[in-house]
């Protein structure tokens, strides 16, 4: 693999065409897990972000929003270098791509950032793990917050899973907002506002929730009703025409499946939790937009909202992440400020890889030249722009999803197949793939299956599947071609 990096002494002889004291200042808001239930986006018709949805109406909310990768590591390390997973080789929760000899010094979006003159601030998770695996004073940032954490947590869970993960848990229990990780990481960023931070700065704000542990007080559960929660569409057989590699992405987890939600009476329960940690969430990003704007820095200001991917609850009939469908890879993705069209509303696909390029284009900064993603400088101007380029998604090497606005494409390693008509079918029940009269629509998608996909990178753990043409190995576990689809 040849060394993917930018010269830092290169990089600091560029020019940028805007001076100082016009660059934008960045806010950078990331959330966890949280998949396209929010308002604006429509993803459930009950969930409640007024905070979010004000944010996307006087931006721009990218609806057809794509992450790279269905698993916080792998996501986040795309967005943050400008790479996609299938080069890189981080499909795992490990290793830190630092720890890897070709990535070590790859220059991030903070990093690249700082070398262009901004101040660079950091709270809570933007890179896996808050601070995670690598050292709590590093080169990513100047300036680092608390780091993710759960905060408050009940004597013991509140739900037996099948799998006893301690963190898959969902539920309330008596504790007070203020005592939450995440309300601790919105403090922080409203101190640093309110401290005015040197500028141009780069403020980035990780949220944890609604990652599980789903603990939220009993305010945001009032919000939703237990009796009057509404549960995602499901189909008992929606499996049944979709290739048995589709279980290898999610073959053993701590996520419990739906069957066990049925049984065990909790899926409205968990939806609810879910629910209920969204909105709490999005209450943290309001105090965060509120301070951005009582400190005067709103009007230059370029905003961001992402989420790393999506989660299913209960829909395919697992929860979690760890899939090609879009429940897994569909995200918020919301622009907001200086060189941003208000109420733009973009329905073409496109990726958290853009995220990258797109900042450097709205900061003036010179181009850097070894990303990947595309700047959405065009569509925030005027949404109805046309792109040229699909969603992809990877989990792990060989497998793949293209997503075009009418098409979902996916490729498994074992060569099997699926394809939904997102129009007619949005919640892809309907695999299409064994359909001959769209063999020239799969061949069109099959062009954009990334070219580069090198294998897992040294080090890596946690949900690592492999595939050698005859043999899949989940997690160092051999899959029989024989083994039982595991239950829970």
């Amino acid at each position: 693999m040849i060394r993917l990096a930018l010269c830092a002494a290169c990089a600091l002889l560029l020019s940028s065409s805007l001076t100082q004291a016009e660059k934008p200042n960045i806010l950078f808001i990331a959330i966890d897990d949280q998949n396209d239930w929010i308002g604006c986006l429509d993803g459930h018709p009950q969930v409640q972000t007024p905070h979010i949805d004000g944010l996307a109406a006087r931006g721009t909310l990218f609806a057809n929003a794509h992450c790279q990768a269905p698993l916080c590591n792998s996501s986040r390390t795309s967005l943050l270098t400008g790479l996609r997973p299938s080069t890189t080789g981080i499909h795992g929760l490990a290793p830190w791509f630092r720890d890897v000899e070709p990535l070590s010094d790859l220059v991030t979006l903070p990093q690249y950032l700082h070398q262009h003159g901004y101040t660079t601030y950091s709270t809570g998770k933007i890179f896996h793990g808050g601070y995670g695996r690598r050292p709590k004073k590093d080169n990513e940032f100047d300036h680092l917050g608390p780091a993710a954490s759960v905060g408050a947590k009940p004597k013991k869970k509140l739900v037996e899973t099948p799998n006893p993960h301690p963190l898959v848990d969902w539920g309330t229990f008596p504790h007070k907002d203020e005592d939450k990780g995440d309300f601790k990481v919105a403090s922080w960023a409203v101190d640093t506002l309110e401290a005015k931070p040197q500028e141009p700065f780069f403020l980035s704000v990780g949220f944890f929730l609604p990652h599980v542990p789903c603990y939220a007080t009993q305010k945001w559960f009032d919000l939703y009703p237990e009796d009057e929660v509404q549960l995602p569409p499901f189909v008992a057989a929606d499996r049944d025409d979709t290739p048995r590699f589709s279980w290898y992405m999610h073959w053993k987890l701590p996520e419990p499946r739906q069957k066990f939600l049925v049984e065990s009476g909790e899926w409205r329960n968990l939806v609810r939790s879910y629910m209920a940690c969204t909105s709490f969430v999005d209450a943290q990003v309001g105090r965060v937009l509120a301070a951005l704007q009582e400190q005067g820095y709103a009007d230059n200001t370029i905003v961001v909202v992402w989420s790393d991917h999506g989660w299913h609850l209960g829909e395919k009939g697992i929860t979690g992440k760890n899939s090609l469908w879009d429940r897994s890879t569909r995200v918020p993705l919301i622009f907001a400020g200086p060189g941003v069209a208000i109420q733009g509303k973009c329905t073409q696909p496109v990726e958290l890889l853009d995220i990258y390029p797109t900042l450097i284009d709205l900061c003036g900064l010179p181009a850097n030249t070894n990303l990947e993603g595309h700047s959405l400088t065009p569509q925030l101007q005027n949404a109805a722009t046309q792109r040229d380029h699909p969603a992809i998604t990877t989990h792990n090497q060989g497998n793949h999803a293209v997503r075009t606005e009418r098409w979902r494409y996916i490729r498994y390693a074992d060569g099997s197949e699926e394809l939904y008509d997102m129009q007619s079918d949005p919640q892809e029940i309907n695999n299409l793939a064994g359909n001959t009269t769209l063999a020239d629509v799969k061949n069109e998608l099959a062009v954009w299956l990334p070219k580069v996909d090198v294998p897992s990178a040294p080090g890596s753990a946690h949900r690592i599947l492999s595939y050698d043409g005859e043999t899949a190995v989940w997690e160092g576990e051999v899959i029989g071609k024989d083994d039982p689809i595991p239950e829970l």
